[in-house]
């Protein structure tokens, strides 16, 4: 590696103090180094910034750092520095920093891919959005305290009704995120597959579901009774709000855009939950 590329949160990285000591070294020994201070606006403005020619993106923050990273990132490869809480996406913690930058450098580290979302929103009054995700695509509920009904189809065939307080769809990266808040299950992260899990589904009966990676999901926002307007907002990795309306549809599936993380161990992931939660 020659070019790396730092991405740091200012709110996790109090005077930039670890994005100074990282620069520090690495410029010790010969790198090229480029410092991008991530945006409040999650990223959504930050196109075109992004150099290109970086070998690596050492990322500076918790998950949330990482996901809005990897969405600027263009396929550099990517690694975490735990400033966050758990940090399930982070590879390295501050005490051992400069023992993983003397790795990278001499190019002691391997690859992994993990497979990302890409949704299409068809607004009933015409045009529709685009977005991408690592983590997971929500539909959640907008305005008032009411509760959402979904439709949803898989491969064009009906599933079910939902009648929840939203709904999420989530790759195994995502498992670990708003997926095992709302009770859904963990998902070792090199899986190839989708989860549909419903938040407080009003309903006993209604939990997650594991779908194929290769299964298209089409969630309508169908009419209400008394016509009655439901009014949701879909949402990328957090970012990107895109509001939808009684009769809008977003057809969500597995992307031809990967991610790639970098790993410096072969630590399970069952080991990686055990030291995270204690």
């Amino acid at each position: 590696m020659k070019h790396f590329l730092v991405y740091t949160n200012p709110y996790k990285d109090i005077n930039l103090l670890m994005t100074r000591r990282i620069c520090d070294f690495l410029k010790l020994k010969g790198q090229r180094v480029t410092v991008r201070v991530a945006e409040e606006d999650g990223g959504k403005n930050a196109g075109g910034e992004m150099p290109p020619d970086g070998d690596c993106m050492i990322v500076l923050g918790g998950d949330g750092t990482v996901l809005q990273a990897a969405r600027e990132a263009a396929q550099i490869p990517i690694i975490g520095v735990n400033l966050g809480n758990l940090g399930y996406m982070t590879e390295i913690e501050p005490s051992g920093l400069e023992e993983a930058l003397e790795r990278l450098v001499a190019g002691d580290y391997m690859q992994e891919s993990r497979m990302m979302l890409e949704g299409r929103v068809d607004l009933v009054s015409g045009g529709s959005r685009e977005g991408w995700a690592l983590n997971d695509i929500v539909l959640s509920r907008s305005g008032s305290l009411q509760i959402i009904k979904f439709t949803i189809y898989v491969n064009g065939q009906f599933l079910n009704h939902y009648n929840a307080d939203g709904m999420i769809v989530t790759t195994p990266t995502g498992s670990t995120g708003y997926n095992l808040s709302a009770g859904g299950p963990l998902v070792e992260p090199g899986a190839e597959l989708i989860m549909l899990t419903p938040i407080c589904p009003h309903s006993l009966n209604q939990r997650s579901i594991i779908l194929s990676p290769r299964d298209i999901i089409e969630i309508g926002i169908p009419e209400l009774r008394e016509d009655r307007v439901q009014t949701v907002e879909v949402s990328f990795d957090g970012s990107q709000a895109v509001p939808l309306r009684t009769g809008d549809r977003i057809r969500i599936r597995r992307s031809e855009k990967v991610t790639e993380f970098i790993r410096l161990n072969q630590v399970s992931f069952l080991e990686v939950l055990h030291r995270k939660m204690g």
